[in-house]
C-alpha cells in the first residue's frame, strides 16, 4: 500500500504560513493600547477598524488555521487582509516589496481549496 503525504503536507503549510503570518500580526496587538491608535487606513474605514480587521486576518485568523480549526472559512479573513496588502497598500510599490503578501495570498488559498486535513482539531477529511 502506498503511503500518502498530503496530510502532513498540509499540516506543514498550515503551520508555514499561519505561524510566519502571526510574527506580522503579534506586534500589531499592541497598536490597540496607543491613544491615539495610528494605523494605516488603506481602504477608507478608519485607522482603529483598519487595525482590527488586521487583527483579524493576521492574528485570529491564523491561530486558528494553525491548530486547524474551521480552515477553510479561517483562511478568508487572511486572504482579504492580503489581498488589500497587494492590491491596495503596495499596488504602486515593485513587486519585490509585495511579494511577500503575495506569497501569503497564494499560500492560504491553497489552504483554503485543499482544506485542513486529517491533522487538525476538525479531523474531517473534507477538501
Amino acid at each position: 500500500m502506498k503511503k500518502s503525504y498530503t496530510d502532513l503536507g498540509l499540516l506543514l503549510l498550515r503551520i508555514g504560513f499561519a505561524g510566519m503570518l502571526l510574527t506580522h500580526g503579534i506586534p500589531k496587538i499592541n497598536l490597540l493600547f496607543e491613544s491615539p491608535i495610528k494605523f494605516a487606513d488603506p481602504i477608507g474605514v478608519g485607522e482603529t477598524t483598519s487595525l482590527i480587521l488586521a487583527l483579524i486576518g493576521e492574528v485570529i485568523a491564523p491561530i486558528f488555521i494553525l491548530i486547524g480549526f474551521k480552515t477553510k472559512l479561517a483562511t478568508i479573513p487572511s486572504i482579504i487582509t492580503m489581498g488589500v496588502a497587494v492590491l491596495v497598500v503596495h499596488a504602486d510599490d515593485p513587486f519585490g516589496v509585495k511579494e511577500k503578501a503575495l506569497l501569503y495570498l497564494v499560500g492560504f488559498l491553497a489552504i483554503l481549496l485543499m482544506g485542513a486535513g486529517k491533522y487538525a482539531i476538525d479531523t474531517s477529511k473534507k477538501r
